[in-house]
């Protein structure tokens, strides 16, 4: 289901329904910087906070219902060079609101 493809949106447009987190659990590893959420009951992680944009909420695809988003942009890329990858990217502004750009 998660195939690890992810979007980024802003953390303050991110809202989980009433009561959920209670069915949540959060691991860590590695630079312990990224929060990977996941759920109690089936172990997906439907969303975290990834390293790369601690402001923002990477929300895996695959657990969105259709029709909820219109487009989602999809940028492949070598994991063993995210460093790199990640300094030219401008993956950094997918987390920003339009009031922070």
């Amino acid at each position: 289901m998660r195939r690890n493809r992810h979007f980024i949106v802003p953390a303050s447009d991110f809202k989980l329904e009433e009561g959920s987190e209670h069915w949540l659990t959060t691991y860590t590893f590695g630079t312990k910087q990224a929060q990977h959420i996941f759920c109690k009951v089936c172990g997906i992680t439907s969303y975290y906070i990834p390293r790369s944009n601690p402001d923002g909420v990477a929300v895996t695809v695959g657990c969105i219902d259709p029709g909820t988003i219109d487009i989602a942009e999809i940028r492949e890329f070598d994991g063993q060079n995210w460093e790199n990858f990640y300094g030219s990217s401008g993956i950094a502004e997918f987390s920003k609101s339009e009031d922070d750009k």
